[in-house]
C-alpha cells in the first residue's frame, strides 16, 4: 500500500513487523501495509480521549484522531485478550489492504507493537448510518428520499464490486445501518470487515459458524450455516426497508401483532397499502420508486437463496426503469432472535436465546449457490 498520502506515518521493515506481530499475527502480511507506531496514535487521539470516541464496533472503539499533518483518522484499537478479534484483525488487513472503491472504507494503515493490535482507516464525517437515521443523530440531520435512495444505490454498488470484481470475491457476513458510513456528501461506505470471507471461483457456499447481527441474518445460513454471497444480498434487503421506513429492522413494534420490519413490510404488500411503512419524517418523496424499492427489498430477502438477485442486477432495478417480475415474488424469510443482539461472539449457540419464525410459512429445502 502506498504511504504518499499519509505525512508522518513510517513503514516497519518486514523483519521489524515479524519481531512485533503478536501471536496468531504473520509478519509477512503486515510487510506492505503503513505502520503507524502506537505513541503516533496516542498523541493523535489525544490519549484515546472518550472525547473523541465516535462509535464501537464487535471488537474495540472507534476514536477520531488527527495527525501531524491535520488529516483526520478513524482509530479502532482491538482488544489485547480476545482470540477472534486477532482474526478480525487479521480479516480486515487481508481483505482491505489493498482494496479501493468509493464505496468501501479505506484501510490506511495499522498499528502492531507488542500486544496492541490497532486499526486505522480513513475518517468519515457523518458516522454511520444507524445513527444518522435510527439514533440520536436523527434529530438533527434530515435525510430526504433522494440522499436515502443514493445511499441505497452506493451500497449496492460496493456489494457488487466485493461480489463479483474482485478476485477472490468477498462475503461481508455483517451487512447493516452501524456498518455503513456517510462522508460529507453522505455517500455510503461499508466498513468493519472483521468477519469476511473470502470466495475463490471454485466452490459455491462455506460451511461456517454463525456470525453476524440478527435481524439481518439470512435464515438458511443461521438454519444451516451455509454461506454464500445471497447472504449479504437479504442484509441488503432489510438494510433497504430500513432506509424507507427509518425504524430499526430487529425490534418488534409494527402493527398490532407486533411483528418485524421485514414481516409487516410484507404484510403491508399483500394489503396493497406500502406507503404507511414510509418513514413521517421523510417530508416529499415519489410514492413509485418507493414502492420499487420495497419490491427490490423484497426480491433480496426471498426465503430461498435461490430466488435472489445479485447485486449487479439488484443495481439495475433500483436505477432503472425496469419492470420487475413481481408475480415471482414469494413470502421472504425471516429467523429473528427474540433480543436483537450480535451472533458470533461465541462458536456456542446461547440457551438464552428464543428464536422466532414469520408468521408467514417458510419452507427451506437447499441453498442453491448463485
Amino acid at each position: 500500500m502506498s504511504c504518499r498520502c499519509f505525512g508522518g506515518s513510517r513503514f516497519h521493515s518486514k523483519k521489524s513487523a515479524e519481531r512485533e506481530a503478536p501471536q496468531g499475527v504473520d509478519g509477512e502480511l503486515l510487510r506492505n501495509v503503513n505502520h503507524f507506531s502506537y505513541t503516533e496514535l496516542r498523541s493523535a487521539t489525544d490519549d484515546f480521549h472518550l472525547s473523541n470516541k465516535i462509535g464501537r464496533g464487535g471488537f474495540g472503539t472507534v476514536y477520531k484522531g488527527t495527525l501531524t499533518n491535520g488529516r483526520h483518522i478513524a482509530v479502532k484499537p482491538l482488544s489485547a485478550e480476545s482470540k477472534q478479534g486477532v482474526r478480525e484483525f487479521i480479516t480486515e488487513i487481508k481483505t482491505l489492504s489493498n482494496v479501493r472503491h468509493p464505496n468501501l472504507v479505506e484501510l490506511i494503515g495499522c498499528c502492531v507493537q507488542g500486544t496492541r493490535r490497532i486499526l486505522v482507516y480513513e475518517y468519515v464525517e457523518n458516522n454511520s448510518l444507524d445513527r444518522v437515521l435510527l439514533g440520536a443523530t436523527k434529530a438533527n440531520i434530515k435525510l430526504n428520499w433522494e440522499k436515502r435512495s443514493d445511499i441505497c444505490v452506493g451500497i449496492a454498488k460496493g456489494l457488487a464490486f466485493l461480489h463479483e470484481e474482485l478476485v477472490p470475491h468477498i462475503v461481508h457476513r455483517d451487512i447493516k445501518a452501524s456498518n455503513i458510513l456517510l462522508d460529507q456528501e453522505f455517500n455510503p461506505k461499508i466498513g468493519d470487515f472483521g468477519l469476511a470471507k473470502l470466495f475463490p471461483d471454485n466452490i459455491t457456499h462455506i460451511t461456517t459458524r454463525i456470525a453476524g447481527t440478527t435481524g439481518y441474518l439470512a435464515p438458511e445460513y443461521v438454519l444451516g450455516g451455509q454461506l454464500t454471497m445471497k447472504a449479504d444480498v437479504y442484509s441488503f434487503g432489510v438494510l433497504v426497508l430500513e432506509i424507507i421506513s427509518g425504524r430499526n429492522s430487529g425490534k418488534a413494534m409494527w402493527g398490532q401483532m407486533n411483528k418485524f420490519l421485514l414481516e409487516w413490510a410484507w404484510q403491508l404488500h399483500q394489503e396493497e397499502k406500502p406507503l404507511e411503512l414510509v418513514d413521517p419524517e421523510l417530508g416529499e418523496y415519489p410514492p413509485n420508486e418507493i414502492i420499487r424499492y420495497m419490491k427490490v427489498a423484497f426480491f433480496c430477502t426471498q426465503a430461498a437463496a435461490s430466488r435472489r438477485p445479485q447485486m449487479n442486477q439488484v443495481i439495475k432495478m433500483l436505477t432503472k426503469n425496469i419492470r420487475l417480475n413481481e408475480e415471482e415474488l414469494t413470502a421472504p424469510g425471516l429467523f429473528q432472535d427474540s433480543e436483537s443482539s450480535s451472533v458470533g461472539t461465541s462458536d456456542k449457540k446461547s440457551s438464552d436465546s428464543t428464536f422466532q419464525m414469520s408468521s408467514v410459512p417458510v419452507t427451506i429445502t437447499q441453498v442453491t449457490p448463485r
